[in-house]
């Protein structure tokens, strides 16, 4: 839970670059995916997607957190990472602070997936799912071309109010 412990460590990640804490945040997420696959309660992914930052944040900000997330857990579950298969085209501005509707605007149009992907399984890769529009619309680019998805978190920020 966001909000019962790792808010303020995936804060320090995503805001001060204080990237210690994911290598042992990601490890406890490999271990719980891990038992998941082990008991048949989910199928393995064939290959991890980060979330993406348009350019303009990745300069800004100088790291992605999604894709620090993706590579660590992508070494321990020797799960492919796929870095370039889709593309933030939208210079979003940060969803902090919008509601849900304002959330689902935002984001409109703001991902691209590139034309030629040909796995049938995929694991989105977030630091954090609040409303889950983000994934939402993820998922929607890959489940239009008939690919299962599955979305994994660091965390997840209990937000009803945001729904609307």
């Amino acid at each position: 839970s966001y909000h019962q412990g790792l808010g303020p460590l995936i804060a320090a990640i995503k805001y001060q670059q204080q990237c210690a804490p994911i290598n042992a945040i990601t490890q406890q997420l490999a271990t719980r995916v891990s038992q998941l696959i082990e008991h048949k309660l989910i199928r393995a992914p064939q290959v991890l997607v980060p979330v993406p930052l348009h350019p303009n944040r990745l300069r800004e900000r100088g790291f992605n957190q999604a894709w620090i997330i993706a590579k660590t857990l992508s070494q321990r579950l020797q799960i492919p990472l796929v870095d370039d298969a889709v593309m933030r085209v939208a210079n979003t501005r940060p969803q902090t602070g919008f509601t849900g509707k304002q959330r689902r605007r935002n984001l409109e149009g703001a991902f691209t997936l590139k034309r030629h992907f040909h796995y049938q399984r995929v694991a989105i890769i977030d630091d954090v799912v609040t409303t889950g529009i983000t994934a939402n619309a993820l998922a929607k680019l890959f489940e239009s071309r008939y690919i299962h998805v599955q979305v994994w978190c660091l965390a997840r920020a209990e937000a009803p109010h945001l729904r609307d």
